[in-house]
């Protein structure tokens, strides 16, 4: 889509103002420890939410992830190895940290063990440091197989999942019919209901898809091996949760996707199917929403989005390939090609409001560096030449609009391991600054290279002089 220029009384977001540093839990946070951090995806999913969260992860008692399935993909190190984590929390590499999958993911069993035993056989031990919601939606492997035939049926109007079985298995919670964790600790009861389940799923394939039906008996043999495993790991995640506050101890919630992809507030159908919002994770983990702290939302220095669905800010030509190349814009969990867009300020900003970020960690600054000319989308033009400074929630009309962008000096000088801002070309510090100012937010934290060492953290606000000492005390804890 071509983008319009900026113009006199059309950029939609209007001139920059000040940046908005006035946050509710700003105030709160004076004085006081962080006790409780939720990081979330502020975009479509795939910003690095992963590096932010091994970041911090080693300065909390707890690390929670509160909603998806094997569908996401977090990328952490230990010692000198990389994980893709994707359904233990990215805590489990601290041997400080007790890790918790609450009520609202969907779980693989089989692709659970799985990576539990990669992080044994790469030296992360995890022992009695893993809990499992006896509430938590198990996901079958019928589930996989109607993912894959029902997005084949779609063709052309294909959402764009990962063929994981994650729709299918919420779908299943929804009808109330789903098979919970609580019944891994008893197999019998497990392989019963499993297989009563996994029955109708093959009805649906034949009769609905004329796909074949999944071996239920080769099904049920690794199910059940592995629910012996899984039994014992099983037990309440929110009141885990209360004795960690009770003793004082810090608690970071890991969010997976993104807000633009929440099943009600993301750019719907083309969205994943569990809520992505921090609030969910109150009610996923079944605690009072006074329990959650300050939200940082995970973003890119531009964006991109994986799957079908309006994009507004995508490049389709040669600056889209530049930055998925130099970018490694590859899918974790699916290893698909991300589609990728200049930074859209008018999808940020809803992210802010929807989701009530205080803060925003901005990713990959690395990745712009050396472009002549940096645009940021500002504003949505209608085809009668009105003006949207919002994400509408019909998908027609953003699919109709076209981005108004504003055009910004590029740096030559390298920004890559920059850890301070002092550091960071005139034009990169004006970058930040024109984002804050879009967003209303402060970007307490800024991504400088894919390592742990290459973190910026920048401004005075009190929330990051906290995020500060929650990574001193990562880096001083084993």
């Amino acid at each position: 889509m071509v983008p319009t220029r900026c113009r006199e009384g059309k950029c939609g977001l209007g001139p920059p103002g000040p940046a908005r540093y006035d946050a509710p839990s700003e105030a709160g946070l004076k004085n006081q420890s962080l006790s409780t951090l939720l990081i979330v995806g502020g975009q479509w999913g795939d910003e690095g939410k992963g590096k932010v969260v091994d970041l911090l992860a080693g300065g909390f008692d707890a690390v929670v992830r509160y909603n998806g399935g094997h569908n996401a993909g977090h990328t952490v190190r230990f010692a000198e190895r990389h994980f893709a984590l994707h359904l233990v929390p990215s805590g489990i590499v601290h041997e400080r940290s007790r890790c918790y999958m609450a009520a609202g993911m969907v779980v693989d069993p089989t692709a659970l063990a799985t990576e539990i035993d990669h992080l044994a056989e790469g030296g992360v031990e995890i022992g009695d440091r893993l809990m499992l919601s006896p509430r938590t939606t198990i996901l079958l492997p019928t589930h996989r197989a109607l993912d894959l035939a029902r997005e084949g049926a779609r063709g052309a109007t294909a959402i764009g999942t990962t063929g994981r079985g994650i729709g299918p298995a919420y779908q299943d919670l929804a009808q109330r019919r789903a098979l919970r964790a609580d019944s891994l600790r008893d197999v019998e009861r497990f392989a019963s209901a499993a297989r009563t389940i996994m029955s109708d799923h093959n009805d649906e394939l034949a009769a609905m898809f004329s796909a074949e039906r999944v071996d239920l008996d080769a099904a049920l043999a690794e199910l059940t091996t592995v629910a012996r495993r899984l039994g014992p790991m099983v037990g309440d995640v929110g009141a885990a949760l209360l004795g960690h506050r009770g003793r004082g101890e810090t608690i970071l919630f890991e969010g997976a996707q993104g807000v633009l992809l929440d099943i009600l507030h993301g750019t719907y159908p083309y969205v994943t199917s569990s809520s992505c919002l921090p609030g969910f994770a109150a009610t996923s983990c079944g605690v009072s929403v006074r329990l959650l702290g300050p939200v940082v939302g995970v973003m890119k220095a531009y964006v991109t989005r994986v799957g079908g669905g309006p994009f507004p800010s995508e490049l389709t030509g040669p600056e889209g390939d530049q930055l998925r190349e130099r970018g490694n814009e590859y899918g974790t969990t699916t290893g698909r090609p991300r589609r990728c867009g200049w930074f859209d300020a008018v999808a940020g900003r809803y992210a802010v409001q929807v989701a009530g970020l205080d803060a925003v960690a901005l990713m990959k600054l690395d990745v712009l560096d050396g472009l002549d000319t940096i645009r940021v989308v500002t504003g949505y033009e209608l085809p009668d030449g009105g003006m949207l400074e919002t994400l509408p929630s019909d998908l027609e009309l953003l699919a109709r609009v076209r981005p108004v962008t504003m055009d910004l000096p590029g740096w030559s000088a390298p920004t890559v391991g920059v850890t301070d801002e002092a550091g960071l070309p005139a034009a990169a510090r004006a970058y930040l600054e024109f984002l804050e100012r879009c967003l209303g937010v402060p970007i307490v934290l800024v991504s400088t290279g894919p390592r742990r060492e290459e973190t910026m953290l920048r401004g005075d606000s009190p929330l990051t002089g906290q995020l500060a000492d929650r990574i001193a005390e990562g880096v001083a804890s084993p």
